[in-house]
């Protein structure tokens, strides 16, 4: 274009492309314009996964949002459109004024044809623009390169997201001085028939009665949830499960080394602690931790085990068992956490046999994962020490706090950064020398204070409200020493009796963490309850507002196109 070209020419040029919406835009414009594209994509995205995951109230509303911020931008477009057409008449009857004073051969004025100088307003507006751009498209970026930048678990297997960060000591506090070890046999209600030894022997009679009386009556009725089929389901894995060899020991079949004529296993303590993650992560654990035993953590170590034998700790080569006790060898001093993943979408359906079934497959392919990992070791020349009962030897949600799986939560149960609380957790001693793993911090202690939805959700209203988690156990079965939000096991449990017909877990399935969908706005949402607790309270409301926490139909579980065992095995 040449420099003696006719202004009404050029501005006829312009009109016409501007028409196209070709036209020069501001860098705020630009800015803008990328922001809008970036937010329709992640809601295109989450609308999407929302779809694929039935949720039909999460769909609908991101689904509104998506088309609702696409029609703004059309609509800003388009009068942005009108307005540079109106801004083209104001200035073409400048220019031609300018015109007939000057001449025809006069030279187009710079500042007119290119836009009037950057002001001090538009610059601020430009800049705040950027600013807004560039903290969405970093916190997206953020997100997408989240394992690249986190810190791996010991034996560097598994990598977090960056905002999952491992810290010193736990999210919630613990006082070593004060705890001592638990005895589980009087101090716990797992294995015991209805409340145990915190109720009396009337009640418990009663409680049981109860319970045959509302099966029986449900399975008549032919109730969702507790027909013949789910009663089945549920009744096939706790009958396998009950046959299923469960020993401190292990099976000891594997041979040993010296079985073999060659000399055990010689690694790195890191070395060693990622060839038996992996080994654990192909025989099923989600996710693998590392304690090591001293003074303060025996304390984690049940003095009595669930069936009444003592766990003492000796300085013997060999552990050992007899008639009264059960023997750890003082260089037996990793304990290794590992958790199952039960069926998100089975518990859903809770209180049914189908969310019963799914807690209940969880503990058999937890036996399975001790049995393998038990003989796994003996062939490396080590020694496992396992659960001899369902839930013995230990302590699991301190133990697990410890190894850095997850957090303590409203719950009373560890919440995992992967899977929420969708777990259950299983432990067992070796003297394979193993780097140790740390507690976490991804904010998800902190958002329980503020939450308080699991508690809501609770029928028997077991859980506690507190906004701080307390010191002091509401009953015996909980051990003091550390900070938690105490529930009231013995009201949980006359609920599953009384009520429920089966055990329970609304609390797990309501929690805003035990979400399995793979939106990458889900990745946004942990991301920023990790790093902006002051969102915490509108993180709530939304999963509210998005429908997360209602329970599904349990009828229609046997029509659905299950993944094996029901779970998905991507770690968010």
């Amino acid at each position: 274009m040449t420099n003696n070209q006719n202004p009404r020419d050029i501005l006829k040029l312009e009109s016409h492309f501007r028409w196209l919406r070709v036209r020069r835009r501001t860098a705020s414009e630009w800015l803008a314009w990328g922001l809008w594209l970036l937010s329709l994509a992640i809601l295109l995205e989450y609308t999407w996964s929302s779809f694929v995951e039935s949720e039909t109230q999460a769909t609908v509303l991101a689904g509104a949002l998506f088309f609702g911020l696409l029609a703004a931008g059309v609509i800003v477009n388009i009068m942005r459109g009108v307005d540079a057409q109106s801004i083209h008449k104001y200035r073409s009857q400048q220019i031609a004024q300018k015109d007939d004073a000057l001449g025809s051969s006069s030279e187009p004025d710079e500042t007119q044809a290119n836009g009037r100088p950057l002001t001090r307003r538009q610059f601020i507006k430009t800049v705040g623009m950027a600013g807004v751009t560039a903290g969405a498209a970093g916190s997206t970026a953020l997100v997408a390169g989240s394992q690249m930048l986190g810190t791996p678990m010991s034996g560097g297997v598994y990598r977090r997201p960056w905002w999952v960060r491992q810290v010193e000591v736990p999210t919630t506090g613990i006082d070593w001085d004060m705890m001592q070890r638990v005895d589980a046999a009087r101090n716990t209600l797992a294995g015991n028939p209805a409340l145990g030894r915190f109720g009396s022997a009337e009640e418990n009679d009663y409680l049981e009665t109860v319970r045959r009386e509302n099966e029986l009556s449900r399975l008549t009725n032919n109730e969702t949830g507790f027909t013949l089929k789910d009663v089945a389901l549920a009744n096939a894995f706790s009958g396998t499960r009950d046959i299923m060899p469960r020993t401190f020991l292990g099976p000891r079949q594997a041979p040993r080394p010296e079985d073999l004529g060659v000399d055990r296993w010689q690694g790195s303590p890191d070395e060693n602690a990622r060839l038996l993650k992996v080994a654990m992560q192909q025989m099923g654990a989600a996710t693998v931790g590392i304690v090591e035993l001293d003074e303060r953590t025996r304390k984690l170590i049940y003095s009595v085990d669930n069936d009444g034998k003592r766990l003492e700790f000796e300085n013997v080569e060999h552990a050992y068992e007899d008639t009264e006790k059960r023997v750890i060898p003082f260089a037996a001093r990793w304990v290794v956490v590992y958790a199952v993943q039960m069926s998100d979408i089975a518990i859903r359906r809770a209180p049914t046999k189908i969310a019963q079934m799914a807690t209940t497959e969880a503990y058999q392919r937890g036996l399975m994962i001790q049995n393998n990992v038990q003989e796994f070791l003996r062939g490396l020349g080590y020694q496992g020490l396992g659960e001899a009962e369902l839930n013995g030897l230990g302590i699991a949600p301190a133990l697990a706090v410890l190894a850095g799986l997850g957090e303590l939560s409203r719950l009373n149960r560890v919440v995992t950064p992967e899977f929420g609380p969708m777990v259950r957790i299983f432990k067992l001693i070796t003297d394979l020398p193993l780097a140790p793993d740390k507690p976490i911090d991804a904010g998800i202690a902190r958002f329980c204070r503020t939450c308080k939805k699991c508690a809501e959700a609770c029928p028997p209203s077991a859980l506690s409200f507190d906004t701080e988690p307390g010191w002091i156990p509401i009953g015996e079965w909980s051990n003091p020493g550390h900070q938690a939000w105490f529930e009231d096991s013995v009201r949980c449990r006359r609920y599953w009796y009384e009520e429920a017909g089966s055990n329970c877990g609304i609390c797990f399935s309501v929690c805003p963490f035990s979400k399995r969908n793979r939106s990458f706005m889900h990745d946004l949402v942990r991301m920023q309850i990790a790093t902006f607790p002051e969102l915490d309270e509108l993180t709530r409301t939304m999963d509210d507002a998005f429908g997360y926490g209602v329970q599904k139909d349990p009828g229609d579980w046997w029509d659905l196109d299950l993944p094996e065992y029901g779970i998905d095995t991507h770690k968010d």
